[in-house]
């Protein structure tokens, strides 16, 4: 019986499939392989890197807002479970890419749009739970899922952005009021110590008058034979206006 040798090398990180007459024979693992061609041949490979397909899914929030929800999906394929892969999924990024439309379109709906933007790891974890759970099964490891982006509509991001602008104008009013009111309290007490001390100090000085005359009374007196100390007071007093 006649026969032809055939090489064929496998790439690193990538596992080749042989068939004998059409029908799976073994994977092959990466290197120099001899074939007996044409019965037996390499009818594909399957690379096992990492790869990432990225979905923009589109779908409302509670509050009737239209979201577009960017998901990045990380995956690779289980080298053990080639042949699944393989013969089992024609189209694995097609099948991640419907599997990611419906958990957004069935866990983003659920949210208010704040509690969506809040709740990006939660919509990644269920994503990554229902892949992990269905991909598993056709030779396919999810590695990870990130909400990469949460997009409204432009108007409602511009209503978004005016709602903080005027809710910042009115901390600050509140803030400049508070201040102001600060201020005026602020000055009334320092206007009220000054009079305080102000008084205190008229005070002192009619008591340091008061006991100047009664000195002034007293040694008058004493010097002045039959002065009587309403005699002083009058001399004094005639003396202040002249």
């Amino acid at each position: 019986m006649a026969s032809c040798l055939c090489f064929q090398c496998i790439r690193t990180q990538e596992v080749g499939v042989q068939e004998n007459l059409g029908q799976f024979q073994k994977l092959l693992n990466p290197g120099l392989h001899i074939l007996c061609w044409p019965f037996c041949n390499i009818a594909g490979t399957l690379s096992l890197r990492i790869q990432q397909i990225d979905v923009s899914c589109e779908t409302k929030t509670r509050d009737n807002v239209f979201v577009l929800v960017a998901v990045s999906v990380q995956y690779r394929v289980i080298a053990t479970s080639a042949f699944e892969a393989y013969y089992r999924l024609s189209d694995p990024r097609g099948q991640i890419q419907s599997y990611v439309f419906d958990v957004v379109r069935s866990t983003v709906p659920k949210m208010e749009l704040d509690a969506a933007f809040a709740s990006k790891d939660e919509i990644a974890s269920a994503t990554l739970n229902s892949l992990k759970d269905v991909m598993g099964a056709y030779g396919y490891e999810i590695i990870s899922t990130l909400v990469t982006d949460l997009s409204p509509d432009g108007k409602v991001k511009a209503s978004m952005n005016e709602i903080n602008a005027s809710k910042r104008l009115k901390e600050a009013a509140s803030h400049k009021a508070e201040a102001d009111k600060v201020r005026q309290v602020k000055a009334a007490e320092a206007e009220a110590e000054a009079r305080y001390l102000s008084g205190l100090g008229v005070a002192r000085q009619r008591k340091a008058i008061v006991n100047g005359l009664q000195a002034s009374v007293s040694e008058f007196s004493d010097e002045v034979a039959g002065a009587s100390p309403k005699d002083v007071m009058d001399i004094l007093l005639l003396t202040q206006y002249f």
